[in-house]
């Protein structure tokens, strides 16, 4: 998908640029586009710069096109002198704390980062805005707040999410996303901040911290290690490959109406179970072993509160904004496990870099 956003924008700002998804929208913005980007990421242990630095040093993305910042949302400060000298005209707010496991284990920063962090970047943006003079600029100026399904709590056997489903969030990853995107349409509604509110499915993809769930199973597997399902592995996850998310939140920006909230879902409605049981036959026929990497799945206690299922109808979406899943969930999938298959070193150097070892987080203890 063509961006072509330089037609209404010329300084894009992201919050969270060095996380995984907004990584990916970093990466697509500097590959198809001639707009400057200004990424601003504080470097927590999600956080990883590898993939832009590739791309900015095979393509040669010129210095004027892009700078990254490291600065924490917290700072008010600091973001009020960042859109003063950048002078954004379209923002992208990507930067959450997002692993519910480790909410359940340490709620505060959450709170911080996803509710004062939110609250802070939308008050940048609205006295930013209220003083721009030029109508046009004024016109097409627009902050994009991206969040998840889990505001809406958890379904039952049946049903779809949308965007009229009421918020019912279930973690204190969930209530912190959904009290972030209460805010950005407060700040729409009180002061005509142009916001969009987009929430999504669960992603996946290259380049995505080994904690969550696909990668978490993929580097088990190929350590032989056991790998872990909670509870009986019946929870059901809508499961959306990144670039296709991508192609959502670019589109929110050309397309989408302020005021307005997307649901973006890959249609890859999915258990737990059958998701890793899909990689490991993946995994059997790419590199096979004495016997099935099913072998190794071991199931572990579940997490307190889990909900149930996720599902998104992404019909408004498809209507408004012209949006459609590019990528089933068997060839993405394969495409991830290749990735991962050929950048073991990555999967290694960034969890030795945390001292992340694979260990259970989130049994609230």
């Amino acid at each position: 998908m063509e961006t072509y956003l330089e037609d209404e924008y010329r300084n894009v700002l992201i919050t969270g640029g060095a996380g995984f998804i907004g990584g990916a929208l970093v990466r697509r913005l500097l590959l198809e586009s001639n707009l400057r980007i200004l990424n601003i990421d504080k470097l927590s242990y999600a956080s990883d710069l590898t993939s832009i630095d590739n791309v900015l040093v095979s393509k040669l993305i010129t210095k004027n096109r892009y700078e990254f910042v490291n600065a924490d949302l917290a700072d008010s400060n600091q973001l009020s002198n960042i859109f003063t000298k950048f002078r954004p005209d379209l923002i992208f707010h990507l930067a959450a704390e997002t692993h519910v496991d480790r909410s359940i284990d340490s709620p505060y920063p959450f709170v911080k980062n996803n509710i004062i962090g939110t609250y802070n970047i939308l008050e940048a943006a609205r006295k930013y805005f209220i003083n721009i003079e030029n109508s046009k600029f004024r016109q097409r100026f627009r902050f994009i707040h991206i969040s998840t399904d889990e505001v809406f709590g958890s379904l039952g056997e049946s049903g779809m999410f949308t965007e009229l489903s009421k918020y019912d969030p279930r973690s204190p990853y969930s209530a912190s996303k959904a009290s972030s995107d209460h805010f950005v349409n407060a700040w729409h509604h009180t002061y005509q901040l142009p916001t969009i509110i987009t929430n999504c499915g669960n992603n996946f993809g290259p380049w995505q911290y080994p904690e969550k769930l696909i990668p978490l199973t993929i580097n088990k597997a190929l350590s032989g290690e056991e790998i872990p399902v909670y509870g009986n592995g019946k929870n059901i996850r809508d499961w959306l490959f990144v670039e296709d998310h991508v192609n959502a939140i670019l589109l929110s920006a050309k397309k989408g109406i302020p005021g307005n909230q997307y649901c973006i879902g890959g249609y890859g409605e999915m258990s737990n179970l059958k998701l890793v049981k899909k990689i490991c036959t993946i995994l059997d026929n790419k590199l096979p072993r004495r016997t099935s990497y099913e072998e190794l799945i071991t199931f572990v206690e579940d997490r307190p509160g889990h909900d149930f299922r996720y599902s998104i109808d992404s019909s408004k979406a498809y209507k408004d904004l012209g949006w459609e899943s590019n990528y089933d969930i068997d060839n993405s999938l394969i495409l991830t496990i290749n990735w991962y298959i050929e950048n073991q070193d990555w999967s290694n150097k960034v969890s030795f870099k945390t001292s992340y070892n694979g260990t259970r987080l989130g049994l609230n203890s």
